[in-house]
C-alpha cells in the first residue's frame, strides 16, 4: 500500500516516516516545496501545525491530489477546536489529536474495514455518511471559533444522510463505524444523531419531525466549541468550576442559533434544554416536567446513552445492555414510557 505523508518541517516528515517500518511504501513531501506526489496513494497521513495560514493554503493546493485516497489521517499535535475542525475541513477521514502513538496510526492504515476501505459497498456510503457529518460539525465548531455566522444548511443535510443511512443498514453499523472514525465531541455529536433517528425510526416518527430531530442532535452540543478541549476530554473528575463552564454549553448553543431564522422554535428548544429532567434537577432553566417538550426528552435520553456507549481512551466502553439499565433507574428523571420504549433501540437495533 502507498502512503503518502506530508508535514511542514524535516524533522517531522522524517519522523512520521521512520514510524513506517518498512510496512508500507511511503512518499514523503513538506508543505513548503511546490507539489510533485503522485495521485494514486491508498493513505495520506498530515502532520502539519493546522494554525498556520500556510499550512492551510499548502493543504488546500493538495486537495485534489489526496481526495480520492480512502484514508486521510490527521495528526494534531494542538488539541484544540479549532485545529481538530480544520483537519476535517481539509478532508479527514481520521482525526489523531494530541501526542503520536504509532500503534494507534499503525492500526488505523491497516484497518481493512476502517475509512471506507472494506469490500462491500456499504461500508463504504456509511463512511461517506460520516465523513460528511462530520465535516458538518467541524464546519460549525470552526465558525463559532472564528466569531463567524454558522451555516446551518450543512448539518440539515447531513442529519438527512444520517436517517438514510440507519434505515437502510441499522443503528449498530452506525455505531461501530463512528467509533473507528472519531473519537471525543465529534464522535459524541455523531453518536447523538445516530441514536436519536434511529429512536424516531422505532416510534414511527413522519419525514418531517425526523428531520426536526436529527438536525436538534446535530446541533445539540455545538455550545461546545467554547469550552476548552482539556476540560471536555479530561480524564478524571471534573472540579466545580469546570463542571460549572461545561454546564454553559447548552445556553451557549442556543445564543449562538437563535438568530438563525431558518432553524425551528422546536430545535433551538432542544440544544437549550437535552439536559433538564421531569424532577427538575437539570439545566440551565432547572425545567420541570410539563415543560419539557417530547422533543427534549427523546434528544435527554439518546443524549445519555450515548454518553454511556461512546469510546474514550481513559475508559471502556460500556456494552449497551448496562448503559440501558442506568436510563432505567433513572426514575422520575427521564420520560419513563419513552425509556421502555427505547428497549429495542438500545439492545436490538
Amino acid at each position: 500500500m502507498l502512503v503518502h505523508v506530508l508535514a511542514d518541517t524535516s524533522e517531522k516528515l522524517f519522523g512520521l516516516c521512520s514510524l513506517f517500518g518498512g510496512q508500507f511504501t511511503v512518499a514523503g513531501e513538506r508543505l513548503d516545496v511546490e507539489a510533485k506526489l503522485p495521485r494514486a496513494a491508498a493513505a495520506v497521513v498530515v502532520r502539519a501545525d493546522l494554525r498556520a495560514v500556510e499550512n492551510i493554503a499548502a493543504l488546500k493546493k493538495r486537495a485534489a491530489r489526496f481526495a480520492k485516497a480512502k484514508k486521510r489521517i490527521f495528526l494534531v499535535e494542538q488539541t484544540s477546536h479549532f485545529c481538530i475542525s480544520q483537519a476535517y475541513a481539509l478532508g479527514a477521514t481520521l482525526v489523531l489529536p494530541g501526542k503520536i502513538e504509532a500503534a494507534k496510526l499503525l492500526a488505523a492504515l491497516v484497518d481493512p474495514a476502517a475509512h471506507g476501505t472494506g469490500s462491500t459497498s456499504g461500508i463504504s456510503k456509511s463512511d461517506n455518511a460520516v465523513e460528511a457529518a462530520a465535516t458538518a460539525i467541524a464546519s460549525m465548531f470552526t465558525s463559532i471559533t472564528l466569531g463567524e455566522r454558522v451555516d446551518v444548511a450543512g448539518p440539515k443535510e447531513a442529519g438527512r444522510k444520517i436517517t438514510n443511512r440507519i434505515s437502510e443498514h441499522g443503528l449498530s453499523e452506525w455505531l461501530a463505524t463512528v467509533r473507528r472514525h472519531h473519537e471525543g465531541t465529534f464522535q459524541h455529536c455523531l453518536l447523538v444523531t445516530g441514536v436519536a433517528v434511529d429512536f424516531g425510526l422505532s416510534l414511527g416518527f413522519r419525514k418531517s419531525d425526523l428531520e426536526r430531530l436529527s438536525t436538534a442532535a446535530m446541533f445539540h452540543d455545538i455550545g461546545k466549541a467554547r469550552v476548552p478541549l482539556a476540560i471536555l476530554d479530561k480524564p478524571g473528575r471534573l472540579d466545580d468550576d469546570e463542571r460549572a463552564l461545561v454546564e454553559t454549553h447548552p445556553a451557549t448553543g442556543y445564543d449562538v442559533l437563535k438568530g438563525h431564522g431558518d432553524i425551528s422554535p422546536e430545535v433551538l428548544d432542544a440544544v437549550r434544554h437535552h439536559h433538564e429532567y421531569l424532577d427538575g434537577s437539570g439545566y440551565p432553566d432547572r425545567l420541570c416536567a410539563e415543560n419539557i417538550t417530547d422533543i427534549v426528552r427523546i434528544l435527554t435520553i439518546s443524549d445519555i446513552f450515548a454518553a454511556l456507549i461512546e469510546h474514550r481512551p481513559y475508559k471502556l466502553t460500556m456494552p449497551r445492555a448496562a448503559a440501558y439499565e442506568i436510563l432505567c433507574g433513572m426514575r422520575g428523571k427521564l420520560d419513563r414510557a419513552l425509556v421502555v420504549s427505547f428497549k429495542d433501540v438500545a439492545l436490538t437495533r
